[in-house]
């Protein structure tokens, strides 16, 4: 399951994620309305965690436009704002749940569990189990890639790295939004971390066929060579 956490204060977005990684799911992170908007419009998410208080546009205008622009996915609202009103107003502009800061994470994930499991009886968009891309079939339920029937083994970065890359297929992305995508913390510009994983991906998915070609100055792209 794909989450998208939407959050500016890196000591909560620190905790979220390693407390959502630990427990299965798929993370990644913007700090910024406009990041989502710009970059992840497009992505069939499984949820969105988003934070009230942003900069510039708070997590409740993101929200509505996100409604807008017929973004359909369940979103989870977190707020140290807690009276009857402000959870009246999230709710009435798209959101499907309201959890105040602070909170336990247990309680956090029965949420999630709660709204995942309304849209997977209905309430959302079906979206398709597998991606088929050439050779290539991935599982996204279950987590799993296949060349030609025969399953590959990815660990859980590589697998989000591949699910990012093929998500932006036809597309050139930098090591910097693969950074914030993959890992959803900052990173030193200079790391090679991006190169050495791109790497253990090529080596592993490409043993018939090349999908990641390297854009010099840019970044990486994925896409059916011809």
């Amino acid at each position: 399951m794909q989450i998208l956490v939407i959050e500016d204060d890196k000591r909560i977005s620190d905790f979220l994620i390693k407390g959502l990684e630990e427990n299965g799911y798929l993370v990644t992170l913007c700090r910024s309305a406009e990041e989502v908007l710009a970059n992840y419009l497009n992505i069939a998410w499984d949820l969105l965690i988003v934070d009230i208080m942003l900069p510039s546009m708070d997590g409740r205008q993101l929200v509505s436009t996100l409604r807008y622009k017929k973004c359909h996915a369940p979103v989870l609202m977190l707020s140290a704002l807690n009276t009857v009103q402000d959870k009246v107003d999230s709710l009435d502009l798209g959101a499907d749940d309201y959890l105040t800061k602070p909170f336990h994470f247990d309680e956090l994930l029965s949420r999630i569990k709660a709204l995942t499991r309304r849209s997977q009886q209905g309430f959302e968009i079906p979206k398709n189990q597998f991606i088929q891309v050439g050779a290539l079939k991935i599982d996204k339920d279950q987590y799993k890639v296949f060349d030609s029937d025969q399953e590959i083994e990815l660990s859980p970065r590589e697998f989000k790295l591949l699910m990012y890359l093929v998500e932006n297929q036809n597309k050139a992305v930098s090591r910097i939004q693969i950074l914030n995508a993959v890992w959803g913390i900052n990173f030193d510009n200079q790391t090679n971390v991006v190169d050495v994983y791109i790497s253990y991906v090529r080596n592993k998915i490409e043993k018939h066929q090349k999908y990641i070609f390297t854009v010099k100055g840019v970044g990486y792209l994925f896409k059916l060579a011809k």
